[in-house]
């Protein structure tokens, strides 16, 4: 046989096996197998899981873990670290100190020493290259007991199950065993209630228990890694997160469909809030503040532009899974695992904004902003089509700010408008050729006192220098004034603007607002 023939012989048996080895199908649901593709060194642990599973004659909990490991790519435990400029990190534990006040006075120090300082993470354990087959197949075995025994979960869906009930992340905290340690707890539960109880009622008799002995403080404000069971069972005290997901595992321990639904930015007011949702098997869904309001006794204290749900599984139809002109989109609006739930919490309407100005041919899409804590956050997003954005259900009586992202920035693109009940936009652009003259008696409209409590006015204090502000294309300074009466008088301001008044060198916690017959309506 010629050299010539050998080598051809020798291409086409090696073509046969790349072919063959091409061709193989995996054993593997295809998210499950790119799952395992990404796990590096942890994948024998997610296999030993499944293997578990596929040993026993029940196809639903295979279905279950299957299900954990195919959306698992977006779930970490994040924790986070107090950085400057330079990305050095400052050690700070906001925990150590008595009381709010102390916390902002060191956190104040620390800034007067380093410069400016942020809250940044700083490492990340992704669940599916750290987590073990042990964890999995306990948080599989339990989440079946709960479900499958407990009379209030007899009509859950299996669906919902797998959502509401199975993942066993609230949020990016470390994962523990909590779900055995409640479920032992709560054991008795059978003793107290019957087959008819309704989800309702045993949410609630859990939420008074937890809110016994776990409750809000403000230092956690300055501690935003997400505190696992075993260190909430150790301070008694969190943020709304925290409390959330404590709610989350109290409940899901027992077969109840609980989640976490947040605003990523209040529209009147600074800061952002999350809490918990009780979805019951018709798809109604309870509202309420884990370890500090009941389902069915829970009020929102301010306005919102949009809310989201926490989901554990991959929603394609987010941002971050379009195909788009710029690679990177604004920080959480990046995320995977997140759906929008506005409507049931406020009245809504969807929104066409037409740019007056040409768009980048490098951008198609759009953003929707609010004014909280004295930037303009994104809240929503929009596909660019010709000269215009939409944008779907937008809370109702607020004041937006269009915005494109460029250099990796929110930067303004177009007039600020407010967004009326009637589904109407006005816009609000300040007419420089009209000057009028106006009084204000008080330095901000509403702001949150703290994320789970009301809200209060702040009136005007006589001795502070304040500064006036009106917007375009950005803020610009009008009238800096040191208040002698409480009550400012302004002339030559521009009509039918958008304006901000602020104490000079203050925490830009102070509200917009517009006018109506000249008097301020705050926004």
């Amino acid at each position: 046989m010629s050299s010539r023939i050998r080598s051809w012989g020798i291409i086409i048996i090696g073509m046969f096996i790349v072919l063959s080895s091409c061709s193989k199908k995996s054993p593997y649901p295809e998210d499950v197998a790119l799952a395992l593709d990404k796990a590096g060194d942890n994948r024998p642990e997610l296999e030993k899981a499944i293997t578990y599973f596929s040993a026993w004659d029940d196809t639903l909990k295979l279905k279950a873990i299957f299900y954990l490991i195919g959306n698992m790519e977006n779930h970490s435990y994040a924790v986070f670290g107090l950085f400057d400029t330079l990305g050095n990190k400052i050690e700070f534990d906001a925990s150590r100190y008595p009381d709010f006040d102390e916390v902002v006075s060191v956190a104040d120090s620390l800034e007067e020493s380093y410069g400016p300082l942020d809250f940044t993470k700083d490492t990340l354990y992704y669940d599916v290259q750290s987590i073990s087959a042990d964890v999995l197949i306990n948080q599989v075995d339990f989440a079946f007991r709960a479900w499958r025994t407990k009379p209030w979960s007899k009509e859950l869906s299996f669906e919902y199950f797998l959502e509401y009930v199975l993942p066993f992340r609230g949020s990016n905290e470390p994962i523990e065993p909590w779900r055995e340690y409640f479920f032992q707890k709560y054991s008795g539960l059978d003793t107290v209630f019957n087959d008819t109880t309704s989800a309702i009622e045993v949410a609630s008799y859990l939420n008074n228990d937890i809110k016994s002995w776990f409750t809000f403080d403000r230092r956690y404000y300055y501690h935003p890694t997400d505190q696992g069971l075993s260190q909430m069972l150790e301070n008694h005290y969190g943020r709304c997160e925290d409390m959330a997901n404590l709610a989350i595992y109290a409940m899901r321990s027992v077969g109840l469909a609980v989640t976490s639904d947040y605003t990523p930015y209040w529209a009147n007011a600074g800061g952002n809030h999350a809490w918990n949702a009780l979805i019951l098997p018709d798809g109604d869904v309870i509202p309420f503040m884990g370890c500090e309001s009941n389902p069915g006794q829970y009020g929102l204290p301010n306005k919102m532009a949009k809310v989201y749900r926490k989901m554990y599984s991959l929603q394609r139809e987010n941002l971050i899974f379009k195909d788009r002109k710029q690679e990177k989109v604004p920080g959480w609006l990046a995320g995977k695992s997140y759906i929008d739930v506005t409507e049931a919490y406020t009245e809504v309407c969807d929104v066409v904004y037409r740019f007056d100005r040409a768009i980048p041919d490098s951008v198609d899409f759009a953003y929707l902003c609010v004014f909280n804590s004295g930037d303009w956050q994104a809240v929503h997003w929009g596909k660019i089509i010709g000269d215009a954005a939409s944008f779907d259900d937008m809370g109702t009586g607020i004041v937006y700010l269009p915005a494109l992202y460029l250099n990796e920035e929110i930067k303004p693109f177009g007039a600020p408008f407010i967004l009326h009940e009637d589904c109407t936009l006005e816009k609000l652009q300040a007419n420089q050729t009209t000057l009028i003259e106006i009084s204000i008696g008080s330095v901000t409209g509403f702001k949150a006192e703290i994320a789970t409590d009301g809200v209060h006015r702040r009136k005007i204090e006589p001795g502070m220098t304040y500064e006036l502000f009106y917007w375009s294309d950005g803020w610009e300074r009008l009238s800096v004034q040191e208040s002698k009466s409480g009550i400012f008088s302004f002339d030559n301001v521009p009509e039918g603007g958008l304006y901000w008044l602020k104490a000079e060198n203050s925490d830009n916690d102070e509200r917009i607002f517009s006018l109506d017959d000249n008097q301020s309506v705050w926004w």
